[in-house]
């Protein structure tokens, strides 16, 4: 599924969003705002000359990166779309092993998108962002290097598996959804200014082999507004399916669009299904429009779940998946959960049982549970969120309204209880 336009781009535009994002993204680099001032060259790196010290993208030639990939083979190619391909390589004189994005010249991914992806990927450093080793400007050539993640994108180990291909369990599930959600935590709230992401969606989340993800193709990504300000947009970017209701119609963003998106991402692990599917049903079509109205049913989440696990999960971790994943994807932007909050509550749902405990499988024969009352996290938590969100929490007024709903519902055993928090909190 590739990335469209939802609005039709007006020709060279001064509010178009990528010419904003690479001539901010180049100031914050050191650069003029002139958009050729910001081209990288093959004789220079982009480096951010700020308190982190110099932060340097190294430059290839298109011959180098030709012997890498042995002249692009279709051996090496490791996938493609809208952007352009894929290749594996690997540079001779070090034995490393990389992945050769070549953009299609007539493709979505543009100079001013090339740009800012070098620019963000340059600037921005964390685990669970996929690590930019360089670039290559030569001519009208355009290509990236990324760190090689060998199993490849979320989208190949959940959708249309082989018969021979082993589902990921639950946990696994859980923590993929875990580091990404702390990928799009650190691109709100510790980038200064804040990024935003908006194109998260399983083949832009990339699998190292220890199946941690890290977040790829910052093309799109946006220097977001800071407090409670919205950015309108002349010119919607994003995939369908992903986008959030208010950005896709209105063209209003903000780093609640990306909680959207996650929202789609965390469904589609619950349930194996992707976000626009035609081979099922008409009235399931949409996985959104089809799991809505199920939200405030908990004795229905079972139908949720991904058949592949073959009832191998936990009940209650599914309750709060399914949760947090409601919270996510509430039409009214202000009221969705910061990301902060949301890598709180995964935090727990993550882990896998206890060392001898025996994880009991769902069964439908097995009696409902009952409904706890919510309880607040204990102390130390309470006073360790205070301390690592602050900064976030300064540059969105309306967070109080979505953390205080979902801090309300805690317990001592898991962050996030189960009738109160779909049915209280989720507005349908």
């Amino acid at each position: 599924m590739g990335c469209f336009p939802c609005l039709c781009r007006k020709g060279s535009s001064t509010d178009d969003d990528q010419g904003e994002a690479s001539r901010k993204g180049s100031k914050q680099a050191g650069n003029n705002d002139d958009d050729e001032n910001a081209k990288p060259n093959t004789s220079g790196s982009v480096k951010n000359d700020g308190g982190n010290g110099n932060i340097s993208a190294q430059t290839f030639t298109f011959r180098e990166l030709a012997a890498a990939t042995q002249n692009f083979r279709l051996e090496c190619l490791l996938g493609e779309g809208g952007f352009g391909r894929i290749y594996k390589g690997c540079f001779q004189s070090t034995g490393k092993v990389v992945a050769v994005k070549q953009l299609d010249r007539n493709g979505l991914q543009g100079n001013k998108e090339f740009i800012v992806e070098v620019l963000m990927l340059s600037l921005l450093h964390h685990q669970n962002l996929v690590k930019l080793i360089g670039y290559c400007a030569d001519g009208e050539q355009r290509l990236l290097v990324y760190e090689f993640m060998p199993l490849g994108s979320l989208e190949g180990h959940l959708f249309d598996l082989s018969p021979d291909k082993e589902p990921l369990d639950w946990y696994t599930r859980m923590k993929i959804a875990f580091g990404a959600a702390q990928g799009l935590e650190y691109l709100h709230c510790k980038a200064n200014p804040p990024v935003i992401y908006r194109d998260l969606k399983p083949s832009n989340i990339l699998l190292d082999d220890g199946y941690n993800p890290k977040l790829s193709d910052f093309g799109l990504a946006k220097l977001g507004p800071c407090g409670d300000k919205v950015v309108v947009s002349s010119c919607v970017m994003g995939t369908y399916g992903y986008c959030a209701p208010e950005y896709a119609k209105n063209g209003e963003l903000t780093i609640k669009a990306d909680v959207y998106s996650f929202g789609v991402v965390l469904l589609e692990l619950i349930t194996g299904r992707r976000v626009i599917d035609p081979t099922h049903p008409v009235e399931e079509q949409n996985l959104i429009s089809w799991v809505r109205p199920m939200f405030r049913d908990q004795k229905r989440y079972p139908e949720l779940v991904d058949p592949l696990l073959k009832g191998l999960y936990p009940t209650k971790g599914l309750n709060q998946a399914v949760g947090v994943a409601a919270m996510c994807l509430q039409e009214e932007a202000s009221v969705r959960p910061l990301m902060e909050d949301v890598v709180m509550a995964l935090r727990f749902l993550k882990e896998g049982p206890l060392p001898g405990a025996t994880e009991v499988p769902f069964t439908m024969a097995k009696p409902p549970i009952p409904e706890e009352k919510p309880q607040s996290f204990p102390s130390e938590m309470s006073s360790s969120n205070r301390s690592n969100g602050s900064q976030c929490r300064e540059r969105s007024r309306e967070s109080s309204r979505s953390s205080s709903s979902m801090h309300s519902v805690h317990s001592e055993e898991s962050p996030l209880t189960n009738k109160s928090f779909c049915s209280k909190n989720v507005r349908l």
